[in-house]
C-alpha cells in the first residue's frame, strides 16, 4: 500500500498513516479475511486459477501445442464409432455393439453374434456387453459382460437395486476378428471351486462386482497381461450391503488380471483392493479407468463423490482420484485427489471419465471439470480433454480444451448431462475420435456428438 497514492473524496492525496488510509486498510483486511474464510468453508481455496479454458467448438478451429480440433458432428442417433473397437491388429474392420464396419467407419451394417450366448436365457437374466479390447499380441478380442442371474427381474428396470448384490462378470473371446465367439464364461479366481465366491471378499447374493461405465476398458500390458478395471460392493457379516459413506452406493475398486492359458481361455486373479475413505469420498472409489506408461507404471483414475448422509450439504471437495501401480496392477498406491502439474486439484462431479493413449505416445484424459464444487453427480458439464504429463502423471493445464458445456440455448431444455464418452484412434488419420451423448431434460432428450482431434505426433 505504501507505493500507491490514495486520495480523498476531493481527489487530494491522503497522507500515509492518516485516518482515511488506516480505515481503508482495515476494510480491505477484513474483506480479504472474510473471503478466505468462505473459500475454506466451501473447499474452494485450492482451486484458485484452476478454471478450464473457454469453450471451443469446431466452428472456431482450435489449435493447442498438442491438439487441433478438426470437426464436430451432431446426429440424432448414436454414431458407429461410439464404443467401437478394431477387431484386428491391423486393418480397418470395426465392431460397435450390433453394428460392424468394413471400411473404417464410413458405412455400418447390422451384426449378429455367432453363437448368440444370450439366446434362451431364463426371463430376468441379463448379459450386457460393456467394453472390449483387441489383444495386440494374440489378435484375440475380449469382451467383458455385466451379468445377472435373477429369475423374474423385469428387463425394463434400469440399474435395479438387487444388482448391487448379484452382479458378476463374464468374458467372451473371438479369435477370428469377431466372426464367431468361443464361449461366455464367468470370471473366477484361478483355483476357485465356487462360482458364487469368484474372488476373495465377493459372495454373489451378498455383494457383487461389475463394470461401472464405458471408461472401464480392459488394457493389455507390455507383458501380455489383461487388466480389467472393475468395482465391488461391500457386505457385512449378516449379508447386508455396507455403505459407510451414506451415498447412493459404496464400492471399492479391483483390477482383474488375466493370463492366457494354452488355449483361448484366460486364467484370472484379483489385485489388492483400492479402497477409498468414506470421510473423503462418500461413495468410495468408482468406475476406474486405466493407462499403462512406457516405463511400465499403470495409472488409474477413479470417480468419487460427495453428498450422502455423511455430507448432506455437499461440503466435501468433489475430486477425481488417482492411484498408481508399479507391479503390473497387483498392488496400488493409496487413492489421492488428482491434480494439475502445479499440484492444484480440480473439481469434478461423480461421473465417469476415460484415459487414452495415442499412438504418438501422448496420453490424455477426458471427463467433466467444473469451476465450482459439485453436488454429487452434478453438474455433468463442462466436458474437457487434457494431456497427461507422463513423468509426474498429472494434468497439463496449458493444453486443456473445453470440448462442450452449457450454452444459452440449453437453458430452456432442462438439466444438461455431458458424459458416457468413448474414445478411439482412427487408424487411417491418427485422429482421436471422441463420441458422446449430449442429454437434456434429465436424459429424456439426446443428441449425439462426434468430435475429431488431430494430435501433434512429436511427443515431448
Amino acid at each position: 500500500m505504501e507505493n500507491q497514492v490514495v486520495t480523498n473524496c476531493k481527489g487530494q492525496p491522503k497522507i500515509p498513516g492518516s485516518t482515511g488510509t488506516f480505515l481503508l486498510r482495515r476494510i480491505l483486511f477484513y474483506t480479504l479475511l472474510a473471503m478466505v474464510k468462505l473459500s475454506v468453508i466451501f473447499g474452494l481455496i485450492v482451486f484458485a486459477g484452476c478454471s478450464p479454458v473457454e469453450v471451443v467448438y469446431a466452428e472456431k478451429e482450435v489449435i493447442t501445442s498438442v491438439l487441433q480440433l478438426k470437426s464436430r458432428t451432431v446426429t440424432t442417433t448414436s454414431p458407429g464409432f461410439y464404443n467401437a473397437v478394431y477387431v484386428e491388429n491391423s486393418g480397418v474392420r470395426l465392431l460397435s455393439g450390433n453394428r460392424i464396419s468394413e471400411d473404417n467407419g464410413r458405412t455400418w451394417l447390422g451384426y449378429a453374434y455367432v453363437p448368440d450366448f444370450q439366446a434362451g436365457l431364463p426371463y430376468g437374466y441379463r448379459r450386457n456387453r460393456i467394453t472390449s479390447v483387441c489383444d495386440p499380441y494374440t489378435g484375440r478380442i475380449i469382451t467383458i459382460i455385466n451379468s445377472l442371474d435373477t429369475p423374474g427381474l423385469d428387463p425394463g428396470v434400469n440399474e435395479p437395486k438387487l444388482a448391487l448384490k448379484n452382479y458378476y462378470l463374464r468374458y467372451t473371446v473371438s479369435n477370428d476378428a469377431g466372426k464367431t465367439w468361443l464361449f461366455s464364461d464367468p470370471m473366477v479366481q484361478e483355483g476357485a471351486s465356487n462360482v458364487q465366491n469368484p474372488f476373495e471378499g465377493i459372495f454373489i447374493g451378498k455383494n457383487s462386482f461389475y463394470l461401472g461405465d464405458l471408461g472401464c476398458i480392459p488394457i493389455v500390458t507390455k507383458k501380455g497381461k489383461i487388466l480389467v478395471p472393475a468395482h465391488a460392493t461391500l457386505s457385512g457379516p449378516g449379508g447386508e450391503l455396507l455403505n459407510p459413506g451414506g451415498g447412493y452406493t459404496y464400492t471399492d475398486v479391483i483390477v482383474l488380471i488375466g493370463t492366457w492359458t494354452d488355449g483361448n481361455k484366460i486364467s484370472w486373479k484379483a489385485s489388492k483392493r483400492v479402497e477409498g475413505d468414506p470421510k473423503r469420498s462418500t461413495r468410495g472409489m468408482i468406475e476406474p479407468t486405466l493407462l499403462e506408461l512406457e516405463d511400465g507404471r499403470i495409472l488409474m483414475v477413479m470417480r468419487g463423490s460427495n453428498g450422502g448422509t455423511l455430507d448432506p450439504k455437499n461440503l466435501l471437495p468433489s475430486y477425481k482420484w488417482v492411484a498408481i501401480s508399479n507391479d503390473g496392477g497387483e498392488t496400488w498406491s493409496k487413492p489421492e485427489p488428482w491434480a494439475f502439474e502445479d499440484g492444484a486439484p480440480f473439481f469434478s462431479p461423480s461421473s465417469m471419465s476415460s484415459l487414452f493413449k495415442h499412438s504418438s505416445g501422448r496420453c490424455f484424459w477426458v471427463g467433466n471439470m467444473t469451476k465450482i464444487n459439485c453436488q454429487s453427480d452434478l453438474p455433468r458439464w463442462p466436458l474437457v480433454i487434457a494431456e497427461i504429463n507422463t513423468d509426474n502423471l498429472k494434468l497439463i493445464r496449458s493444453g486443456l480444451i473445453t470440448v462442450d458445456t452449457q450454452r444459452e440455448e440449453d437453458l430452456t431444455k432442462g438439466r444438461l448431462d455431458i458424459s458416457h464418452i468413448t474414445l478411439i484412434e482412427d487408424r487411417e488419420t491418427k485422429e482421436i475420435i471422441l463420441t458422446y451423448p449430449r442429454n437434456t431434460n434429465t436424459y429424456k432428450t439426446t443428441e449425439w456428438i462426434t468430435v475429431r482431434f488431430l494430435v501433434n505426433q512429436l511427443k515431448k
